[in-house]
């Protein structure tokens, strides 16, 4: 793995696809004013930038105000495709299917006893009463996995996201490959929480996938491609991209996945990369 600093560089960049928490966000969730230089000097230089994200699209708010031309993120861990100029309207859905996901949460019931759950629905979120109190939608419904899943909660019938499961007790990568082990043929399983907690999407769904799509779309090949990521979540796509960088805080998957690593998001790291593309692109067109 190489620096932010000496690593080559793709000639003709055409897309950066970033992560937000423990990448682009600095830990107190706000994007600095070198990054929204950065952001900017890129799309003014004809580089697309695609967030990528595991937050839902109502939690987009921390960027939206920094979107220029096509205002497209990825939200969901490749579940949704949002337009954030359109107030986070949801404009693809790779939903996860009930069967599929009450499948899951029985088979984890028993894996791992002591498993929450909560049911990402393109309206909001609902959850068990067990489950802990991270950020709860004030019209949340609070029941047993198998009932909202069912659909028998008013409000509850809209496509499934994803399926969240936490577990108390568990270590975060254990949890992970335990749920691998027990439905990861069923279902895609990652992480991006210090906590052990689980993202669970439909079989295929991934940020990688949802962005091979979208630049599938575009004409735009892996190749012209950087990524920029620090979790589990983002291995696949630091993996599917050309040139990718993991943070200087990332964790040790995220690491071996990327092409390149880059200084930490407190040190605005994904913004040091940027300020080095559209240097060399501008250096490309004279």
């Amino acid at each position: 793995m190489t620096s932010a600093i000496d690593s080559p560089l793709p000639a003709v960049p055409r897309l950066i696809a970033t992560d937000l928490d423990g990448t682009l966000l600095r830990d107190d969730k706000t994007v600095s004013d070198r990054t929204i230089a950065a952001l900017a000097a890129a799309e003014e230089a004809g580089i697309e930038v695609f967030f990528v994200t595991g937050r839902p699209a109502r939690w987009m708010d921390v960027v939206s105000a920094h979107v220029h031309g096509h205002g497209l993120a990825i939200c969901a861990n490749g579940a949704a495709v949002a337009d954030l100029h359109a107030g986070g309207k949801l404009v693809e859905v790779r939903r996860l299917e009930r069967d599929i996901a009450l499948d899951v949460v029985r088979t984890l019931r028993v894996a791992a006893p002591g498993t929450s759950f909560a049911v990402e629905l393109t309206t909001g979120i609902h959850y068990e009463p067990s489950y802990p109190p991270f950020h709860f939608d004030p019209g949340a419904t609070v029941a047993i996995a198998e009932k909202l899943l069912h659909e028998e909660v008013r409000g509850s019938s809209a496509p499934v996201l994803k399926l969240l499961a936490h577990h108390a007790e568990m270590a975060p990568d254990g949890f992970l490959e335990v749920a691998r082990t027990a439905a990861g043929d069923r279902a895609s399983f990652t992480r991006s929480s210090p906590t052990a907690l689980l993202e669970i999407s439909g079989p295929g769904v991934s940020k990688a996938s949802t962005l091979a799509l979208c630049c599938a779309e575009r004409g735009i090949s892996p190749a012209e491609v950087v990524a920029f990521g620090d979790m589990p979540n983002d291995v696949e796509m630091l993996s599917w991209a050309g040139t990718s960088y993991a943070m200087g805080n990332a964790h040790p998957s995220a690491l071996a996945a990327a092409s390149g690593r880059t200084v930490t998001n407190n040190e605005d790291g994904v913004a040091v990369v940027i300020e080095r593309l559209v240097g060399e692109r501008r250096k490309h067109r004279r």
